[in-house]
Order: C-alpha cells, then structure tokens, then sequence
C-alpha cells in the first residue's frame, strides 16, 4: 500500500488532476464525500462474506476469496490509476475485492486476538478523523517540506518491504517488521504514522483538484485513492496490535 510516486499514493499525485477540468459538471467535496462512503459499504459488504466463512465449519474455504481479493484488487488499483476515467466503474471493484482481502485477513488476526478487529477498526477511523480535523483547522499543512518528508518515508518503507519479500523466499526475512519485541512495536508505530500522515497529502491533493474544476468522475478517483491510504492504515493497525498482543 505504500507507494513512490509524487505524494506517497500514487493515486493522488498531482498530475492525476492535471487535465481533468471540467466542461460539465464538475468534482466537489460532497460528491468525494459520498463516493468515499459508497466505496466504504462495499468494503463492508464484501469483508462481512468472507468473514463469515472465516468463521464457518468450514474456514478454508475463505482463502481463495481472500487471495484473490488481493490479487484483483492490485490489478484492479493499477487500472484505476492509470485509467482514471474508469474510476467511476474500477473503484466500486477495488472496494469490493479489497474487502474480500480485509474481511479474511481481519478474521485470521481475531480468532489469535479477539476483540482486535474492532478495535483496529476503531483507531483507523478516529485517526481519521483526527488527521482530518488536524489539516482543516490548519494545525497539519502539506507544505513542500512536509511532502517531502512523507513521500520519502513512504518510499523507504515501501523499499523495505518488498526487500523483505524477496528475502523471505530465503527464509530470511527482516526481522524486526515481523517480532513483537520493543523495535518490531516502534517500527509497526512508525509505519502507523506515516500512513496517518499520507491522509493529510490526501486531503490536500483531493482539495485541489475540486479548486481546479476537476472533472465529475474524479470524485470517484478521489475516493478511490483515499481508500487506498485507509486499507494501508487498517492494516498496519491491526498488526501492531498483534504485536502489542503477543508481548
């Protein structure tokens, strides 16, 4: 989910909005903010299925569901970021197969911990709220500076993690992204901040596409991308949470 492109997701860097005035009707607040809640009922619908079968007799019948909810929605996110355009028909299915992923993934991480998904659930939308509050009242401002600093360590957690990846097919993986102990905390605490701090680059390339006339379906597109940042930070919540459970 973290990303290396001009802000840390790419589905909101500034040339996503550029040449995308409107001649019609064009990209406003309400309508991101209807289509982000949309996008939200999706994940919800799809997480509750394969939460369910999770939670069946017969458990193992979610992984295909849940794998292929990642796999598609990987593909299904690089179309819409490529084909912003399609957003208006990609986003609604990368919500959808990403709850498929979520809803598996929540299920794994609450039968070990109970009671942990509601609670990631709960920290991933207060700090939204929080982040959101913070950049309205002017407390957080994505200035040049700032950008920076988030994109680049985006950027280097991104790098990290893919080298983990590779490393893991030797059976030597990162250590201290996986353990419990005191670094694996700080590093999950770390990654947590950074994917909060994306939010506030969110809201600001979602602020000035709507000031530049943005076309209609970039409504989509801005939901969309904010999607992408929330799933991130559900996720990274959720594993330091682990963490924190298994000390």
């Amino acid at each position: 989910m973290a990303n290396l492109m001009r802000t840390s997701n790419p589905a909101l860097n500034e040339k996503a909005f550029k040449g995308q005035v409107a001649f019609g009707e064009a990209m406003t607040l309400q309508g991101t903010v209807n289509k982000t809640g949309l996008l939200l009922l999706c994940v919800v619908a799809t997480a509750a299925w394969t939460w369910g079968l999770s939670h069946s007799d017969t458990p193992g019948t979610a992984v295909p569901w849940m794998i292929g909810g990642i796999l598609g929605g990987f593909i299904v996110a690089l179309v819409t970021i490529f084909k912003k355009e399609w957003s208006p028909l990609t986003a609604p299915i990368y919500a959808l197969l990403e709850g498929l992923a979520l809803g598996g993934i929540s299920a794994m991480f609450e039968q070990r911990y109970p009671g942990i998904a509601i609670q990631a659930v709960g920290l991933t939308f207060g700090t939204l709220f929080v982040m959101l509050l913070a950049y309205k009242t002017g407390m957080v401002r994505a200035t040049q500076g700032f950008k920076v600093g988030v994109i680049a360590a985006t950027g280097g957690i991104a790098v990290l993690y893919l080298v983990d990846m590779l490393l893991r097919f030797f059976n030597r993986p990162v250590t201290f992204i996986h353990e419990s102990g005191p670094w694996g905390i700080a590093f999950s605490l770390f990654v947590v901040v950074i994917a909060a701090l994306n939010l506030v680059l969110d809201f600001d390339l979602i602020e000035t596409g709507i000031n530049n006339g943005a076309a209609k379906y970039m409504e989509w597109y801005g939901a969309f991308a904010l999607m992408v940042t929330l799933i991130w930070l559900y996720l990274e919540i959720l594993r330091l949470l682990g963490k924190v459970r298994r000390r």
